[in-house]
């Protein structure tokens, strides 16, 4: 069930920004088991002025092309999960985009399932009582 947030510097095309959801939608199915057709995203571009980030930490040298990607997801992925998730995201945008692996940026947001409402008001995830 994740929600997927991906940011980035303005001036990119509207291929280039739909190709990153697509690659970031197959690693949450193919990767993070999400159920296929849970595409909920959201694609933000930034002037460089918004758009801050540190280009040496973690001695990662990031450059302008820099991306950040945010999914928030039930918990409960494994490590492995997550490495896998982390290395296809960062190996597809190299080979499909031609991106620096160095400028992929991703955070995972683990909430708990009573978390999702999606539509009619209602817990959606949530079991009954």
């Amino acid at each position: 069930m994740p929600l997927a947030r991906i940011d980035l510097a303005v001036g990119k095309s509207a291929s280039f920004r739909k190709t990153i959801g697509d690659i970031v939608y197959n690693a949450m199915v193919d990767i993070l088991k999400a159920p296929k057709d849970d595409r909920f995203q959201v694609i933000s571009e930034h002037l460089a002025s918004d758009f801050v980030f540190d280009p040496h930490f973690f001695g990662i040298e990031r450059s302008a092309d820099c991306v950040f990607i945010q999914l928030t997801l039930v918990g409960g992925r494994t490590l492995d999960q997550k490495r896998g998730f982390y290395k296809q995201v960062a190996d597809e945008l190299h080979a499909q985009l031609g991106m620096r692996r160095e400028d992929v940026f991703i955070n995972l947001v683990p909430v708990a399932a009573e978390d999702w409402s999606f539509g009619n008001g209602e817990a959606s995830l949530a079991k009954s009582a």
